[in-house]
């Protein structure tokens, strides 16, 4: 069994698919240079302090949780989740929309973290496109952190035709 602490359950603005889990001593987020040398294209980690968050929907409000936990979770019904290493610069990080818009910031103790991002229903913003009032965005997404070693990235689920694009097309770059 494990302790989740949901530090984050509501909306988060964003533009060009973009979010941000950011420390304060993180350097600059290129979103090409938090994909180097990765296996999946949903979650740059590629800078210290810094996760580079892809998401379906183009623009628009999307349903964000975010979750510290103590022991990694079940991996749920996802449609979508990918894995990486997360090494903090400071203790304090924050979840922006885009253009580095602070949405929370949370407490980080560990030296590393496990990073699991989750997604559902994908394909379905991509084609809606904008998400306002009026148009809830259709995908939902989740972000779980427990501690754990340095280890590699790995797509652990992967279901969409965006997840398979941004994984095999994005930002990646070996």
């Amino acid at each position: 069994m494990y302790i989740m602490t949901v530090v984050f359950d509501g909306i988060v603005w964003t533009a060009y698919s973009q979010l941000e889990l950011v420390t304060p001593g993180a350097a600059s987020i290129d979103p090409r240079d938090a994909f180097e040398g990765q296996a999946n294209g949903l979650c740059g980690a590629n800078v210290r302090g810094a996760l580079f968050l892809v998401t379906g929907i183009h623009t628009g409000d999307v349903p964000v949780q975010v979750n510290v936990m103590d022991a990694a979770p079940g991996l749920g019904g996802w449609e979508e989740i990918v894995e990486v290493t997360f090494q903090p610069e400071g203790t304090e990080a924050v979840l922006c929309g885009w253009a580095s818009d602070p949405t929370v910031s949370f407490q980080l103790d560990a030296p590393s973290y496990r990073v699991r991002w989750c997604a559902s229903g994908m394909d379905e913003g991509k084609a809606q496109d904008v998400a306002d009032e009026t148009n809830p965005a259709p995908d939902r997404y989740a972000v779980y952190l427990w501690p754990a070693p340095v280890s590699g990235d790995a797509v652990v689920r992967r279901t969409s035709e965006v997840a398979a694009y941004w994984h095999d097309h994005g930002l990646i770059r070996s």
